[in-house]
């Protein structure tokens, strides 16, 4: 079977687009590099160069194609056929690029602001009105909890918190060292070593509900070590808990928006399986989803809701205290 990754035509298209300005300014480049460059494998790089040998202007005779020189491992374009110049943003694209930067450039803590501001500018100044279009960039509140958690994170003091879980659904008080300050998916984090956990722990900005500056320094430990945070916050593992649901048309949400480990799918239902940190967290989250979302286990999830559902039940059955009559005895 081809181990080659098929991408989607417009990605192949806007690549080749690109290909040929990228290549004459690197004239016998290894192709292996020029695939780490584009975001490719080695074969998807010669199966672009293959493609590109048919292309060119109309005719499509001697002098119209693309031309290259292809030696071991090595690419030069030798007639490039008025494909000089890189592909162009069209507008949208230049405006969600700008709209991009700008959030990073009003984020604090932001360590490469030089380099955000330097492309902004440049981007800015190559897409004309783009520049003074109207459109004014602020994260969503949190602002002044943020720019404190900041100053207190470079003032470099241990910090005293009061912290929203959401998982376990309480709050609670902690000291922790803070390490760093940074954004995952759209959410700030201040990333510190919690002594009350004796482990490295993501603080959700907006999950702070407040925090005192002690007078001693900050000391993680030599054990306080960061987060891989590329894919994201939460890392599902065998080590957490298997939900196995069946949802319906309105439930597929879920899909997308929780990392899940499979999804058998059938006309009507799907069969979804996904890990979870805490199932008191699952609970509240399940029992509020209705009819689109059914839980199949782990029992011990069902048990939890069922007690849920029975106390919930016992509460409407409860006598409100005000008699046969409550018009008597005005």
């Amino acid at each position: 079977m081809s181990s080659t990754v098929r991408t989607p035509s417009g990605d192949r298209l806007g690549r080749l687009l690109n290909l040929v300005p990228y290549l004459l300014a690197r004239p016998g480049i290894l192709i292996s590099e020029a695939a780490a460059d584009l975001g490719v494998t080695d074969r998807q790089l010669r199966e672009d160069l293959e493609l590109l040998w048919v292309c060119g202007l109309p005719g499509y005779g001697p002098g119209d194609l693309i031309d290259m020189a292809i030696d071991g491992d090595h690419v030069t374009i030798s007639h490039d056929a008025g494909m000089d110049k890189p592909l162009r943003l069209n507008p949208d694209e230049a405006l969600a690029l700008v709209v991009a930067l700008r959030m990073l450039a009003e984020t604090p803590g932001i360590g490469t602001r030089d380099a955000i501001e330097r492309a902004l500018a440049k981007i800015e100044s190559a897409a004309g009105d783009l520049a003074d279009a109207p459109v004014a960039v602020r994260l969503p509140a949190n602002q002044k909890k943020l720019a404190a958690v900041r100053g207190a994170v470079d003032s470099g003091h241990a910090l005293r918190l009061t912290y929203y879980t959401a998982a376990r659904d309480e709050t609670t008080d902690r000291v922790v060292d803070p390490m760093r300050m940074l954004m995952v998916g759209g959410f700030n984090y201040l990333e510190a070593w919690c002594r009350r956990a004796e482990a490295t722990r993501l603080f959700r900005i907006d999950r702070i509900d407040g925090f005192t500056e002690l007078d001693e320094p900050s000391a993680p430990p030599v054990e306080a070590v960061p987060h891989d945070v590329t894919g994201g916050v939460f890392r599902p593992g065998p080590e957490l808990p298997l939900v196995t649901l069946r949802v319906g048309r309105g439930g597929r949400w879920i899909t997308e928006y929780y990392p899940v480990e499979e999804v058998v799918k059938d006309s009507t239902e799907w069969l979804v399986t996904m890990r979870v940190t805490d199932l008191g967290w699952a609970q509240r989250f399940l029992t509020g989803q209705g009819r689109d979302v059914t839980v199949i286990g782990p029992p011990e999830l069902l048990d939890r809701i069922r007690a849920q559902a029975a106390t919930a039940l016992d509460q409407y059955a409860a006598p409100t205290g005000l008699g046969a009559d409550p018009v008597a005895g005005r």
